[in-house]
């Protein structure tokens, strides 16, 4: 925005990288992004003055135009009192309306100009129902472009370049870490502890094992650690798990290593497969073109009201499946049909990962299939653009361009 309008001003919520590149902060992102039911209660009157200041800044200033980012709880109501300010509304990054709260619907049709997203169905859904939307591109598309090398990548983390990788994604928060990663960490202990045994002998008097049942391994596994995630107790609750699993599979636990790496688009780059807890990182992994198995796991009670209130338009064609369940999965979704398989809930367990995993890690007709689709998803996630000056460009560089358009036209009304 700032490329193409030079001398505007931008104020609001945002975070440092926002005033870094020159918005005012008339509200600190940082200071209201709390999680968590005691945390929220605990900071309401706080989290209050900030949404009044925030108000009180778009009474006094009026801007020209207002660009909301995702955060619909916040961003709805934002919406109205921009709409009663007279001020043009842009949403970039749609609330997902079309899997629940459906009645918010017409909130968007009321106090939205422009929604812009970043699904192709979504564009349809919106456009159907009276809403003017137009498909940018996901954000992540064209983002994995990897140049280091298979054999750099194993020096600098120190991995074994002839064993096969399994990248382990089990998401970006601590509630889905403790959720999702015994079952994986179970899953890279059953590999050590059947290598173990492969390479115990007994000779009719003593039993051998190996001095590191590491070191036969077929896999190395590796785990992303996302900028949310504090390192260190990462590792910390990782040989929390190490030190629980040796009650059942005695000393070679002791010796399990689980990768830690910073990047999780290198990490599916190079790794043969992934397993990938639902979210934004099964784009990513769709994106990257690495085979996977989506996992996911939350209590008892969420899982039955999702079931209960997700309902999916007609136009996005998702059937469900033996047990009643809906596709999870945003690739499944895009891809309008089960690609990727799905393990939830107490389906996901070390055991059915490793049986849905086993056929993406060797070549044939699975694995084949797999990257096929995930070639076709990638497609879909760029806009098919006739201008071409336009053809190349990124999303964002695409909502800057929407941004200006309705400026314009706004002026010129």
């Amino acid at each position: 925005m700032r490329e193409r309008l030079p001398q505007a001003s931008f104020t609001g919520l945002g975070g440092s990288q926002m005033e870094a590149a020159g918005q005012l902060r008339v509200v600190k992102a940082e200071d209201v992004a709390v999680m968590g039911l005691t945390e929220i209660l605990r900071h309401i009157p706080h989290i209050y003055a900030s949404y009044r200041r925030l108000v009180g800044s778009i009474r006094r200033d009026r801007p020209d135009i207002a660009v909301l980012i995702d955060f619909p709880d916040v961003n709805f109501r934002l919406a109205k009192h921009l709409r009663r300010a007279g001020v043009p509304v842009v949403w970039f990054v749609s609330p997902q309306l079309w899997a629940w709260k459906r009645r918010r619907l017409r909130w968007v049709q009321q106090r939205v100009d422009k929604m812009l997203v970043i699904f192709p169905f979504e564009e349809i859904f919106y456009r159907q129902r009276g809403v003017d939307a137009e498909f940018v591109g996901h954000p992540l598309s064209g983002s994995a472009v990897m140049t280091m090398s298979r054999m750099d990548y194993a020096e600098q983390f120190r991995l074994d370049p002839e064993k096969t990788w399994i990248a382990l994604l089990p998401g970006s928060r601590w509630k889905e870490i403790r959720a999702n990663l015994p079952a994986l960490h179970e899953l890279a202990m059953s590999d050590l502890i059947s290598s173990s045994a492969a390479y115990t002998t007994f000779d009719g008097d003593t039993t051998r094992q190996p001095s590191n049942p590491a070191a036969h391994t077929r896999y190395e596994f590796l785990l992303p650690v996302a900028s949310t995630i504090n390192t260190v107790a990462l590792q910390k609750y990782i040989g929390e798990l190490n030190a629980e699993h040796l009650k059942y599979f005695g000393p070679e636990a002791s010796t399990l290593r689980l990768t830690l790496v910073p990047n999780a688009a290198e990490a599916l780059f190079h790794a043969r497969a992934s397993v990938v807890a639902s979210g934004t990182a099964t784009v990513l992994a769709a994106i990257v073109g690495n085979p996977f198995v989506v996992v996911y796991r939350v209590s008892a009670l969420t899982f039955a009201l999702a079931k209960k209130l997700v309902e999916y338009p007609e136009e996005l064609n998702a059937k469900p499946d033996l047990h009643g369940n809906l596709p999870v999965s945003m690739v499944n979704l895009i891809a309008q049909q089960r690609l990727i398989p799905e393990l939830l809930q107490g389906d996901f367990t070390a055991a059915n990962v490793a049986s849905a995993l086993t056929p993406l890690l060797i070549d044939g007709p699975e694995r084949e299939r797999q990257i096929c689709g995930l070639s076709e998803v990638r497609r879909r996630l760029v806009p098919e653009e006739g201008a071409e000056e336009t053809a190349n460009a990124s999303p964002i560089a695409r909502v800057a361009d929407a941004v200006v358009r309705l400026l314009s036209t706004v002026h010129h009304a």
